[in-house]
């Protein structure tokens, strides 16, 4: 009965160890030694509760200062340095991908775009500045979605054009919407080359650019206006002068064998689309004479065609 109750003190309930008879206790103790019980607090209370983490902007934005503050006391190139720089660049990784998202709709891979804004996010690194006051998220923006669109205004092109031509271009949009909305009208290219202060072949030539963003396919579909069969099938025609030039590729070492009357006569005839008479009177001979003449020469040009070919 004693070894039972002290069983039950040691193992028991809580509740019973601190309620049991005090008899009990003193009965127990001339018999079993004396046992502590079970701690109060690693049994009942209830488990800590958690603060609530910080939002992930408002973390983000705070380490930031706290890694652009240290930043700015370190040595540029040194160890510490490049790692804290490289901690920046991946905390503000989510500010590339918001900017990224975008351009979407363009037909440029995702990841390269995000690449590009990445480039962009590392110059903005390097130059911020965090005593100026401005939160870097403010200050990066700009910075990431302009070396997205100039990434595009690089490789958006169906031709490779010059720097210098792309900004034309851009320039001559913007000042031909500014003088259409003057003048009432479609600006002249001199209106362009005095408004731009450039002169009037560079105002062509800027215009001209913009035939080189894009490109047709020679496989697409003809629109309503344009006929049937694709692009390829309705570009070119046939040269009829193109079967001419082989003709006077292939007459030239035969006249250089002829006389040189002779040969005055054919340029005469043929390049100067004289008649025999007006010939005649030329050289100095009679229209029969040139006619005889012209006769002989032509039989031996046409039998040395065919023998060369």
């Amino acid at each position: 009965m004693s070894a039972e109750l002290g069983s039950a003190e040691i193992h028991g309930s809580t509740a019973v160890a601190e309620h049991a008879p005090q008899e009990h206790a003193s009965a127990v103790g001339d018999t079993v030694p004396a046992t502590p019980v079970a701690p109060v607090a690693a049994v009942a209370l209830p488990a800590p509760r958690q603060q609530p983490a910080l939002g992930p902007n408002l973390d983000t934005r705070t380490l930031s200062r706290s890694l652009f503050r240290r930043l700015a006391t370190l040595t540029a190139g040194s160890d510490e340095h490049t790692y804290v720089r490289d901690t920046l660049i991946e905390l503000n990784l989510p500010l590339v991908r918001y900017a990224s998202a975008r351009f979407r709709s363009r037909n440029e891979p995702m990841e390269d775009i995000v690449q590009v804004g990445t480039i962009g996010l590392i110059k903005a690194i390097d130059r911020f500045d965090p005593e100026r006051g401005v939160e870097f998220p403010t200050f990066a923006m700009p910075t990431v979605v302009g070396e997205i669109k100039r990434f595009f205004r690089d490789t958006s092109w169906s031709v490779r054009v010059p720097r210098r031509l792309q900004e034309l271009r851009l320039a001559l949009t913007k000042a031909g919407d500014e003088l259409s909305q003057r003048l009432d009208r479609s600006p002249t290219v001199a209106e362009l080359a005095v408004c731009l202060g450039v002169s009037e072949e560079d105002v062509v030539e800027g215009l001209a650019v913009g035939n080189a963003y894009t490109a047709s396919s020679l496989d697409s579909s003809p629109g309503e206006e344009d006929g049937d069969g694709p692009l390829a099938e309705r570009l070119g025609y046939e040269d009829l002068a193109l079967e001419g030039v082989e003709y006077r590729e292939s007459l030239k070492p035969l006249l250089a064998k002829l006389p040189p009357r002779e040969r005055r006569i054919i340029m005469l005839r043929f390049f100067g689309n004289l008649t025999q008479s007006q010939i005649g009177e030329e050289i100095g001979i009679s229209q029969m004479h040139v006619s005889r003449l012209l006769t002989k020469t032509l039989t031996q040009l046409r039998e040395g065609l065919i023998s060369e070919g």
